[in-house]
């Protein structure tokens, strides 16, 4: 197994690493919509929470030898059901064509008011 840390995501802050390797496979932690570098809390609207957490999940993805195409399974865990629509239609503007297994968990309440949080996996490009 291997460790996954890249600074164009944001850093790790707990007893976990970005990602894992292992298997021809990458495990992306659970992502907020935390911008890289900043440490003020991203408490935008719900479509900006949704990219930015993309955004982490793709860079993380792209440091380990993926991307968001080769994305196989993704979890999305929602504050608050009435975000679903727009979800999808982020995703959708995000990820293209490509259409991922995925679950949406929704959820009562996320860490530091965040409306969105996303842990994926996906295949690596050499494999």
């Amino acid at each position: 197994m291997k460790s996954v840390s890249t600074t164009r995501a944001p850093e790790a802050r707990g007893h976990y690493s970005q990602a894992i390797v292992h298997g021809g496979l990458v495990y992306v932690a659970g992502q907020l919509p935390v911008v890289p570098g900043e440490p003020e809390r991203n408490l935008a609207g719900f479509d900006e929470q949704v990219r930015q957490t993309l955004a982490n999940v793709i860079a993380i993805l792209e440091a380990a030898g993926s991307g968001k195409d080769l994305i196989v399974r993704a979890t999305v865990y929602l504050a608050g059901v009435e975000h679903w629509p727009a979800l999808n239609k982020v995703y959708a503007e995000v990820l293209g064509a490509h259409r991922p297994a995925r679950t949406v968990v929704p959820v009562p309440g996320l860490h530091y008011g965040y409306l969105v949080e996303i842990d994926a996996i996906g295949a690596l490009r050499d494999s």
